[in-house]
């Protein structure tokens, strides 16, 4: 009885110390990513040249003079998946005041995976192919989501890492419509 106690207790603080460090580790993390965040805030997004799920070529500059919301974002992304559909609202209601979103996916099994996922969520705005160069580019984007406010001067308003609810969005949107 008494070894089963200590074991119990060992298995215990073995979980809880992997707990304990995986939340550190994501802490780091997060805290690096919005430092990165930060230091993009104000100046201009960076151009990027990529393929939409047709295989057409899209450039960011495509969408100069709008106001956009860039989204790194993967089909195997549960907080991708529940954010989507917010975009889906916004571009319905902000379309036609000059503002888009743009999806870059990070997804590794190409662009017939994609094009699946963007069928069933009924997305509304372009999608585009990301790679490793356009990750660096936006900070060396290592979590998703990752979602960028730009205005319509082409600079970075704010950066988001994870979900974020859709008035958030909204209310960083609206001054620069």
């Amino acid at each position: 009885m008494v070894t089963m106690k200590i074991h119990c207790a060992s298995r215990w603080l073995s979980v809880s110390l992997i707990a304990l460090l995986a939340v550190g580790s994501i802490c780091l993390s997060a805290a690096r990513a919005r430092a990165q965040e930060t230091s993009l805030a104000g100046k201009p997004a960076p151009g990027w040249q990529l393929k939409d799920l047709n295989g057409k070529t899209v450039k960011f500059s495509d969408f100069r003079g709008k106001v956009v919301i860039l989204d790194f974002w993967a089909t195997w992304c549960a907080p991708c998946r529940i954010e989507i559909p917010h975009f889906v609202e916004l571009q319905k209601q902000y379309a036609d005041k000059g503002f888009t979103v743009i999806g870059i996916s990070l997804d590794d099994q190409g662009p017939e995976v994609v094009k699946k996922f963007v069928k069933q969520l009924a997305v509304n705005y372009p999608i585009v192919i990301g790679n490793d160069k356009v990750a660096e580019a936006y900070g060396r984007i290592d979590s998703i989501p990752t979602t960028f406010v730009i205005d319509r001067q082409g600079h970075i308003v704010s950066g988001h890492l994870g979900y974020d609810d859709k008035a958030s969005f909204e209310k960083e949107i609206q001054p620069s419509l």
